[in-house]
């Protein structure tokens, strides 16, 4: 049997008018937020020869790309499947700026594979990153223009998740472990998995064991933070990193909890990391963190921290806007009707012209009125 030509891959889909219309509303709302904030716009390119796009990101991110061979030069090329490598590509070596830079980012991304089995494997990611500071001051900034994104979005009742791959990683070296039982470990502590992590520990020295395995408890706010100081052990990157979080605990912007065991993103982050949630919504709205190790992977170290999210999700999560039906115009030569439509399209409004012998396409365009002529006036009236 011949293959349907309009099927699409699985996990690919159309973007038809009532979705699109609500993903561009978002979209312009936030760059403009982003924009009075002083965050520029980048426009990086779909596909990078893959030692660009992968440089400093992990083997994940690896799994997740799509590659194919360039036939212009012969070299393997991917098509991007996270824009934030690539921001930072064009701030370390486009921009070459010494000082502190803001950039942020709206495209589609592609993954071999869904993050769920409701994910679709073209995202629209949209973001915004601080270059050059790498104090708790610039972490603090992108989490509160990540609030205000999400309230401009119409998401209230957020709630932020966060933690710090410092600590995790001055275990992992003291205890000089090695890169297979790492990523052992990485996959027990996100599946939260007490015996497994038993059982991994056991041959280690007591004090990375016991810190270790005391890391999924190390859940919640400030009392959580407050065992964490008592219970791990007192080196001085694990103090830093908690009193980094100390600082974002205290920022009340919006709810805040700890938690030790969240690695994501663990080879791409170096510090901070957190995951926004919404009311109502069982997966992460938005990721984020800091990721000072991808600048220096391209060669010119530079601090980093930011955020992103998947506008399709968003939009699909917050009330669809009312908006006013659109206006149905007769097809005319008239010269005061033209005047007419014209002005109502500079407010704003839809006026949908009703061609001749296309019967009902006042109804196909949802128009709710119509323009009519009395007297010498075009004036609008419910259909």
């Amino acid at each position: 049997m011949a293959m349907r030509a309009w099927l699409l891959p699985e996990y690919v889909e159309d973007i038809l008018p009532p979705e699109a219309d609500a993903i561009e509303r978002l979209r312009g709302r936030l760059l403009e937020l982003f924009r009075v904030r002083g965050y520029e716009l980048v426009i990086p390119p779909m596909l990078e020869y893959i030692d660009s796009l992968l440089t400093g990101t992990g083997h994940d991110l690896n799994l997740r790309t799509f590659k194919l061979i360039d036939q212009l030069s012969g070299r393997t090329m991917g098509l991007r499947a996270d824009m934030t490598p690539q921001v930072a590509r064009i701030d370390a070596h486009l921009l070459n700026r010494g000082g502190v830079v803001r950039l942020c980012y709206c495209g589609t991304v592609l993954h071999t594979r869904p993050r769920g089995l409701l994910a679709t494997r073209e995202p629209m990611q949209i973001g915004a990153e601080i270059y050059g500071h790498g104090g708790i001051e610039s972490d603090l900034e992108i989490q509160r223009l990540l609030r205000a994104a999400l309230g401009a979005c119409g998401l209230m009742e957020i709630s932020l998740d966060v933690g710090h791959v410092g600590v995790f990683r001055a275990i992992a070296r003291r205890a000089a472990v090695g890169l297979e039982l790492e990523e052992e470990l990485l996959e027990v502590l996100h599946a939260k998995d007490r015996p497994g992590l038993a059982a991994l520990t056991q041959g280690l020295e007591p004090v990375s064991r016991d810190a270790l395995r005391l890391l999924p408890e190390l859940y919640g706010g400030s009392d959580a933070l407050a065992r964490a100081r008592r219970e791990l052990p007192p080196w001085p990157e694990i103090g830093e990193a908690l009193d980094s979080l100390e600082t974002l605990l205290a920022d009340n912007g919006m709810a805040m909890s700890v938690d030790l065991a969240d690695l994501r993103g663990y080879h791409y982050h170096s510090g901070v990391v957190f995951a926004a949630y919404a009311t109502g919504l069982a997966n992460a709205i938005a990721l984020g963190g800091r990721y000072d190790e991808v600048g220096k992977a391209f060669g010119r170290a530079r601090p980093a921290t930011g955020f992103s999210m998947d506008l399709r999700e968003v939009a699909r999560s917050v009330p669809r806007e009312s908006r006013r039906g659109a206006i149905l115009a007769p097809y005319a030569e008239d010269a005061a009707l033209a005047e007419r439509v014209a002005e109502l399209r500079s407010a704003g409004e839809v006026v949908v012209v009703d061609l001749p012998g296309h019967d009902g396409a006042g109804g196909e365009n949802a128009c709710e009125r119509r323009l009519v002529r009395r007297g010498t006036k075009w004036v609008v009236e419910k259909l």
